[in-house]
């Protein structure tokens, strides 16, 4: 072991600079990458992963399709069981699409709710009318009794 390496220094010499930016003249790579995505397969491209895995026959063979196609190993071990499950043609990613049922008693709600406040705002005026028409000594008819005549 040299004496720099029990020193704790680094191989670098006193008059290099740490780093590039310090160099004058230097070009630094400043660029920020975007944010990586996840990888997403088609239905179609793991079917014929799967059958060309399933072709493999002599050692080494399933490895160079991963290679080649930049899978992992975790991939096909996935792959193999929603296939064993019949999942694989129905994948599908996002909410679930809402029953119409389900919307439409929403909708009911929404407008019973509405309803019910109008009514009770038509109540309320009915109920000043009569009392106006008694402080005024007006005779008043109820609207509800002249309609059933």
């Amino acid at each position: 072991m040299s004496q720099a390496a029990v020193n704790g220094l680094s191989g670098r010499r006193k008059d290099q600079p740490s780093s590039p930016a310090l160099v004058p003249g230097a070009v630094v790579n400043a660029e920020v990458l975007p944010r990586a995505q996840r990888r997403r397969f088609t239905a179609e491209y793991i079917r014929r992963i799967l059958h060309e895995a399933d072709q493999c026959r002599q050692p080494g063979e399933i490895g160079m399709l991963l290679r080649r196609e930049g899978l992992y190993s975790s991939h096909l071990s996935c792959w193999r069981g929603q296939r064993e499950r019949g999942e694989l043609g129905s994948i599908q990613r996002g909410k679930p699409a809402a029953d119409p049922a389900v919307k439409e008693v929403a909708r009911l709600q929404r407008e019973v709710t509405r309803l019910q406040g109008r009514l009770e705002k038509a109540e309320m005026i009915i109920l000043v009318q009569k009392k106006l028409c008694d402080l005024l000594g007006l005779p008043c008819e109820d609207p509800l009794k002249a309609d059933s005549k």
